[in-house]
Formats: C-alpha cells, sequence, structure tokens
C-alpha cells in the first residue's frame, strides 16, 4: 500500500481513492467531478509551497544516509532529496481529496478520511516524511479546504459535480439511510476541526446547574455533526479576524445526560446549585420550560457557546451565565435582537444588562446566523444548525 500511494499525479491519486467513494472517477466517465478535484487540490496543494521553501527540513532519508523504500520504480531519490520535507503535500493532497469526496458524498466519509489517514501514514513508512510533516500535510488541507468554500466558481463546480454523481446514481447528500442512535460516524470532535476554540464543558464538571457531572460526558470532549461543525469553523474563521476565539460549553448530548437532568428536575429536594443558576424560581418549575425530555442537542448540530476575547485573554462579557434559567438569558433581553438597538428593559427581580453587554450577545449572534445557525429565543448562548442532517434522530452514544 505505502508503495502504491507513492506514486505521483491525479491519476494515481484518484486510483487510490475511488475505492472508498465507490465510484471510478476520471476524465472521460466523471469530468465535472474530475475537474473538481484537479482545480481544488491544485489550489490547495499551493499552500505548502512556502513553509517547504522556509523550513527547508532534511527528509529522514537524506536525514540518516538511508535509500528511500520506493526509490527507483514509484519515486526519484535525488529529487525528492533536494526538497523540503516539512510539510508533506503528498499527505495534503490525499486529505483534501477525502474532503471533496465526503462533501459529495457524506455515506463514504468514515471510508475516505481512514484511507486518507493511511495514505499520510505511507509518507512515514517509506521514509519520505517525518511524522510531524504528515500532521502538517492534513492541516494544510483542513485549511485550504475552507478557503476553496469562499469562492463562487469553487461552489459552482461543486454543485456541477453533485449534479453528475446524482445522474450517475451514486449516493449523495439527498440520501437520507436509516439512522442507528448509537451509531457516531456522522460526527466528528470540535477540537479536530476548530482547534484553537476553548472547551469548557461544563456537564463533565461539578459546576453545573445539577452540581454533578452528567450522565454519558464521560471525557471533557465535546462533538457535531460533520455538517454543524464545519458550518461552526466557518464561524471561528470570521470571527478570528475579528480578535475572538470560540469557547464551547456543551455541543452533542447524549439521551442519557438528559434523562439525568429529568430525574434531578423531578427531585425537589436537590438544590444545592440554585443560587448559581435559578435564585429566583421554585424547582417545580423547571418542567418543561427549562428542562424537557427530549433536546435538540441530542441530535448532534445544536451549540451552546460564547466568545474569548484574545486582546484581553478573557471570556467577553455577555451579561450573564451560560445556563442561566431566568429573562436574562433571552436574547431580547435589554434590545430588539432583530434591529440589534439597545433599550435596557430590567427583569422582574430588576436586573439589566449594558448597551455594551447586549452588543456582545449579538456579535456572536450575528456570526451564526450568517453561517446557517439559527438561535433559540430564551438562550442567547444556544443555536441549531438550519439544515441539520439528522432533524429526528436523538444519538445515545456517550462522550468518551
Amino acid at each position: 500500500m505505502a508503495r502504491r500511494d507513492a506514486k505521483e499525479g491525479m491519476e494515481a491519486l484518484l486510483d487510490v481513492f475511488s475505492e472508498p467513494f465507490g465510484t471510478h472517477i476520471s476524465k472521460t466517465e466523471t469530468p465535472e467531478t474530475w475537474k473538481l478535484l484537479e482545480t481544488s487540490i491544485k489550489t490547495t496543494n499551493q499552500i505548502r509551497v512556502a513553509p517547504k521553501k522556509y523550513y527547508m527540513r532534511k527528509r529522514p532519508f537524506v536525514r540518516f544516509n538511508e535509500h528511500l523504500f520506493t526509490h527507483g520504480a514509484e519515486e526519484n531519490e535525488e529529487e525528492l532529496g533536494r526538497e523540503g520535507s516539512y510539510p508533506s503535500g503528498h499527505t495534503a493532497r490525499g486529505w483534501a481529496c477525502a474532503l471533496l469526496l465526503s462533501e459529495l458524498n457524506p455515506a463514504k466519509a468514515d471510508t475516505l478520511f481512514a484511507r486518507a489517514y493511511q495514505y499520510g501514514e505511507s509518507r512515514v513508512i517509506v521514509g519520505a516524511h517525518w511524522q510531524s510533516d504528515v500532521d502538517a500535510g492534513r492541516l494544510v488541507a483542513s485549511i485550504g479546504y475552507s478557503q476553496l468554500h469562499n469562492s463562487p466558481e469553487f461552489c459552482e463546480q461543486m454543485a456541477l459535480a453533485k449534479a453528475e454523481l446524482k445522474r450517475l446514481k451514486v449516493t449523495s447528500v439527498a440520501t437520507t439511510p436509516s439512522v442507528n442512535p448509537s451509531d457516531n460516524r456522522g460526527f466528528v470532535r470540535i477540537a479536530d476541526v476548530i482547534p484553537d476554540a476553548i472547551l469548557e464543558i461544563r456537564y463533565h464538571t461539578t459546576y453545573n446547574f445539577v452540581g454533578a457531572r452528567i450522565d454519558g460526558y464521560q471525557a471533557p470532549i465535546t462533538m457535531l455533526t460533520r455538517e454543524a461543525a464545519t458550518a461552526l469553523k466557518a464561524v471561528s474563521d470570521e470571527l478570528k479576524a475579528q480578535g475572538y476565539r470560540l469557547k464551547i460549553y456543551d455541543a452533542y448530548r447524549p439521551q442519557c445526560a438528559v434523562d439525568h437532568f429529568m430525574r434531578w428536575a423531578q427531585n425537589l429536594n436537590a438544590t444545592e446549585m440554585k443560587p448559581y443558576f435559578y435564585p429566583e424560581l421554585n424547582k417545580d418549575v423547571l418542567i418543561p420550560d427549562y428542562v424537557a425530555r427530549k433536546s435538540g442537542h441530542t441530535r448532534g448540530s445544536t451549540v451552546d457557546l460564547t466568545l474569548f476575547d484574545m486582546r484581553t485573554e478573557k471570556e467577553v462579557d455577555m451579561g450573564g451565565t451560560f445556563d442561566w434559567f431566568g429573562v436574562e438569558s433571552h436574547p431580547d433581553f435589554g434590545g430588539n435582537p432583530v434591529t440589534g438597538k439597545y433599550n435596557g428593559r430590567k427583569s422582574p427581580a430588576g436586573r439589566s444588562i449594558t448597551k455594551q453587554q447586549f452588543e456582545n450577545r449579538m456579535i456572536l449572534r450575528r456570526a451564526m446566523m450568517r453561517h446557517d445557525f439559527k438561535p433559540l429565543d430564551t438562550e442567547w448562548w444556544h443555536f441549531t444548525l438550519e439544515n441539520e442532517p439528522y432533524p429526528s434522530t436523538y444519538f445515545t452514544f456517550p462522550l468518551k
């Protein structure tokens, strides 16, 4: 496999990836798909050029004065040895190919990414790259892939490729297969898609409205459906340009966690966290306005988040804490979220937020809505992807 993966050129690359994709891709059989891949991979691959020239890192086979495992038949040692090792362009091309083909056919994403991962590891096996070169190659591809979506030409070509594959009866995004609620293959870890997102997974801690770690949160990680994570990455890119990072409190929530909330809400004596999250409310009113038997989070495309200011190195002041039960958490508290105008309205308890705190909420809200997330009318931190891929499936797999 490592020898096969070493071969250069689009024909060799797509010969490898046609297998996990399930359809043979060629200039003659699938011209629109070929054009999409050839142009997009070539564009993405340019990102590696400058760092290669800058670092000029010696390749492993050069460093140890050994022969490439693929020398002769697949690769030219002398030619390769003159080129820097970091980052791996080979890996970048393979990973970009998997990203593009997964967008064309999400049903094959897991198989495609598994093969793309091996495609990169092959470069370590043959002695052409260090492991960190390969890791950076995947990052190159991810950066390039996200940038491609800003190009109208790319979006138009992607639509042509999807239409072509639909005519050929290749499983497309329009197909909705039966979903097993214990299957997490349609999900990704947010940290893998947005590496600089700050994770404060409250339900893995005791600092939440229950006061205990919640069932199903076996590790301090969080996940989203692949579609929601991709959209959230676009939000992150936009806000990063404004000086912010995303801070995530919760995203996918297993059904067992929702069941835990219900048991807690029905136990009227468990009020340890009342002063911090619902001081004005009696616990018997929490169901169903604040705690329900079903949650959109369990469908995997909902996220709870706030902003982190990179200049001050502090969480942005939103005028209220995450999971506060009360009107102070409503997006229209203190102003009109549609017009963005501040009015200073106070809550029955006499609380209010400042004009700046209201504007901070609007910065987050506007960015999320620009990238196809819809807000909730009772929680300023809560957003759901408009076209969520699993609108009727409540998943059960734990976070571990």
